[in-house]
């Protein structure tokens, strides 16, 4: 085997293909990453820990097609650090030589015949735009559960229903969610599958920018998902497809609708969650013209600053973990807030209101399609 390569293309393509690599493999062979080059000038790598597969395919001057395997997280690491030159990789015995200017490094290839077949990815269900798909992941996620005990709350949840799809992470105190159109190849598939909320996050933001994403997905019955674009592919294992009605605990009846400046608003809440500790909420005090937003941790500090906002309704005194406030309004990049409450004890739901344009009058109705749902914490006093 033996091709050329710039080194950023190369160094980019590495760096996919090591993202399943375990850093405990339960077998030495799944410590390696699959290195393959075509006569026609295709390089692929791969990385596979039978879970989750990653494969990258780049253009490269080909002089010798062939097919090897080197310990993938060391060759990542050099890769890296190579100065910005060409890079020659060539197989030389049981070697195999990567060449970058006055750089060269030896690997040990390992048996490339041990390695296990990466998994075929699903037949194509549709395709997304990549920047509205990247976005739509990095809105839910942060709410999806860290206990492993609990797989379900680990994934994000795809619906998908025609050419709408919905995307849902909960860990049982929160719930956000993001409906979005995207290109089905059969107009009537439907699906209802929960893939693993960091796989997908990881995925999502390392696609390249302004490419397709395509999903691969059999229906109901199928145990992986394929999502694909701008020469990078992946495939993960799907978690138990079991999830709560998300989408029915999005509406309800609201006594106490609040439109808040998001900047401001962050703002105040990081500044007020200095004075907290560990499980300490942050106090939101609703009243007409204004929110005034305390924090305290015992007798040794507090915070107290006050905002303008609109309010329709009631007044109202919620507490929330500052943390899962601040999540909430990451996922919303127009000027104005929507925050929704029902009481001082459910749930408040909290959505962003679409920017108006100078010439527009009265301001859009245009959903965003982002919603986010909070247990407020139970006020003592």
């Amino acid at each position: 085997m033996e091709f050329r390569v710039d080194r950023q293309t190369l160094a980019d393509a590495v760096a996919w293909a090591a993202r399943t690599l375990p850093s405990r493999p339960a077998l030495p062979i799944l410590a390696g990453m699959l290195i393959e080059v075509t006569g026609e000038g295709e390089l692929t790598l791969a990385g596979f820990d039978y879970e989750v597969s990653a494969q990258a395919r780049e253009d490269a001057d080909v002089t010798e097609p062939g097919r090897v395997l080197v310990p993938g997280r060391l060759l990542s690491d050099i890769v890296r650090n190579l100065p910005a030159q060409p890079v020659e990789v060539f197989t030389k015995g049981s070697e195999v030589v990567v060449r970058c200017g006055p750089a060269e490094f030896g690997l040990l290839t390992m048996p490339v015949e041990d390695y296990p077949t990466l998994p075929e990815p699903p037949a194509r269900a549709g395709t997304v735009p990549g920047d509205v798909f990247a976005t739509a992941v990095a809105q839910v996620t942060p709410a999806a559960g860290r206990d492993d005990t609990l797989p379900m709350l680990t994934g994000v949840r795809i619906d998908i229903e025609g050419d709408t799809m919905w995307l849902a992470c909960t860990d049982r105190y929160r719930i956000a969610a993001r409906e979005l159109t995207w290109s089905p190849a059969d107009p009537g598939f439907t699906a209802g599958v929960v893939v693993p909320a960091r796989t997908l996050a990881d995925t999502a933001k390392s696609i390249k920018r302004g490419a397709g994403v395509e999903i691969g997905l059999a229906g109901r019955a199928d145990t992986l998902i394929g999502v694909s674009g701008g020469g990078r592919s992946m495939t993960s294992r799907l978690l138990d497809d079991q999830y709560i009605n998300y989408r029915s605990r999005l509406t309800g009846t609201w006594s106490s609708v609040a439109e808040i400046p998001v900047a401001p608003f962050v703002e105040a809440i990081k500044r007020a969650a200095l004075v907290t500790e560990h499980g300490t909420p942050i106090r939101l005090a609703l009243t007409a013209g204004e929110v005034r937003i305390r924090a305290a941790t015992g007798d040794s500090a507090r915070a107290n600053e006050a905002l303008a906002v609109s309010l329709t309704g009631d007044d109202v005194d919620i507490a929330f973990a500052p943390q899962y406030l601040l999540d909430g309004l990451a996922g919303i990049d127009t000027e104005y807030a929507r925050l929704e409450c029902a009481g001082p004890t459910k749930p408040a739901l909290l959505t962003a209101i679409p920017d108006r344009k100078d010439d527009e009058e009265p301001p859009p109705e245009t959903d965003t399609g982002y919603r986010y749902l909070a247990m407020p914490v139970r006020l003592t006093s």
